[in-house]
């Protein structure tokens, strides 16, 4: 049985209207914020419900939020992470696009934990009707009471602000959406400091995803412990899963962590199975940037325990045997797809949207998008394969920001679970080259399901 905390009126038709979003509840934890709590209450709760970050890194909110100066006075910001750039990922598209005044009202009540008078989201370019629908709820929003001065006679103020970006993957990274944010050249950050003490505008900052924001309304008004107690150890709550590639029943599915990676593959609730003749190859779990897991290490851990939807389970053995829950972008290869040509479409991609600032990154991506290129043609050699890894490796922990370190984990995977099908590729270029068909997954081509 489904445990939905934030999918539950998804289905609700024109639940993105402010009428209807309001008939079914919607901002009644604003009203309990601000008439009931104080800021660092709600900062209590959140801490309390264990929630962490679900934008990939997982780090937990509440302690992310108490991070934030408050000390000297000055003016401080909540950033909403609008900006879903990886592929295989799109359930924060699908939350803003179905329920944007859910995300509204995490940004009020949030912003009032951090005491915050100014909230941004920052949202994907791309998004060109997404953009247009969160502008008509806030202003429906504010039309309502929800924004502007003094919200419910509470003497908190805020406005929402919505910025597009300009197509840049680098900029979901928190420091380079700040310097877009603020007129310039989407490039990370050195750190420290931290955006908590010199973020937008100099000031204290917190970047939150749209997801992670979205689940506070449900925290505020339930209870910091009723959140920990759904989930899994220190994996709570629920989570969005975005589900593509060979499978029956692609889409966005709220899960609780927790559940088995087989039952959430294989059951007819979740994904369905496999589609077609061919069974399991490999999953990506947590969208392009973790590891790739073979389908003995995806469905069980190296010590043969489930595989589960944790942050815990999944990164069982480090990226030996597992890899990451990530922004859970999970990504299904049958048995007929090519796992070179797969891993140099992600090259390409990492590539393409290196910012250039670290020699590292900025050289190394394009020697593994060459390399890979090489290899999958069939011109590739056994030294071209070594060369692969000695790359990766040098990339690795050697950049400002974790785009690197996201070009090499599924090089590095690909080449620790598959070397045989590289060395194939050498060995037998043309039986690869004939093989490969439409061997590629399309990551973002999605189904959408509630």
């Amino acid at each position: 049985m489904r445990r939905l905390l934030l999918l539950e009126k998804a289905h609700i038709e024109e639940i993105d209207r402010y009428d209807i979003y309001r008939r079914e509840g919607g901002y009644t934890s604003v009203e309990k914020a601000l008439k009931s709590m104080s800021p660092q209450e709600v900062v209590e709760e959140v801490k309390k419900s264990g929630l962490r970050g679900r934008g990939g890194a997982g780090f937990p909110t509440g302690l992310k939020w108490s991070f934030l100066d408050k000390k000297s006075g000055r003016p401080r910001y909540l950033v909403c992470n609008a900006d879903e750039s990886e592929p295989g990922t799109f359930k924060d598209r699908y939350l803003m696009e179905k329920l944007p005044h859910l995300l509204i009202e995490g940004l009020i009540v949030s912003s009032y934990a951090l005491e915050a008078n100014r909230a941004f989201i920052y949202v994907r370019g791309e998004f060109k009707w997404i953009i247009k629908i969160l502008e008509r709820a806030i202003e429906e929003a504010r039309t309502a009471g929800w924004l502007g001065k003094n919200i419910l006679g509470s003497g908190f103020d805020l406005d929402i602000v919505v910025h597009p970006g300009a197509g840049a993957y680098i900029c979901g990274e928190e420091t380079a959406l700040l310097e877009s944010l603020e007129g310039k050249r989407g490039l990370p950050r050195v750190k420290p400091p931290f955006p908590a003490v010199v973020g937008l505008y100099g000031m204290p900052t917190v970047v939150n995803n749209v997801e992670t924001l979205a689940a506070v309304p449900w925290i505020v008004l339930n209870g910091g412990d009723a959140y920990a107690s759904i989930g899994i150890g220190k994996s709570t709550g629920t989570k969005l899963i975005s589900a593509c590639g060979n499978i029956k029943k692609p889409g966005v599915y709220e899960v609780e962590l927790g559940l088995s990676v087989e039952e959430f593959l294989y059951s007819d609730e979740w994904c369905g199975g496999m589609e077609g003749e061919y069974g399991l190859k490999a999953i990506v779990p947590g969208g392009s940037s973790v590891p790739i897991l073979p389908a003995h290490l995806a469905l069980k851990t190296a010590s043969g325990q489930p595989r589960l939807l944790s942050y815990e389970s999944m990164a069982d053995g480090g990226f030996e045997t597992g890899s990451m829950l990530g922004s859970g972008g999970f990504i299904v290869y049958d048995e007929a797809q090519c796992i070179v040509r797969n891993t140099y479409n992600f090259a390409r991609f990492y590539h393409h949207e290196s910012c250039g600032q670290c020699s590292p990154c900025r050289e190394g991506t394009g020697w593994l998008e060459r390399l890979l290129h090489k290899i999958e043609e069939g011109h590739g050699t056994l030294h071209d394969i070594d060369l692969l890894w000695d790359v990766q490796k040098k990339i690795e922990g050697n950049t400002i920001c974790p785009l690197g370190d996201a070009a090499a984990w599924p090089v590095a995977s690909a080449l620790r679970h598959f070397r045989q099908e590289f060395e194939a590729h050498v060995h037998q270029p043309q039986q690869c080259l004939f093989r490969r068909r439409a061997s590629f997954v399309f990551a973002n081509a999605s189904v959408e399901i509630a």
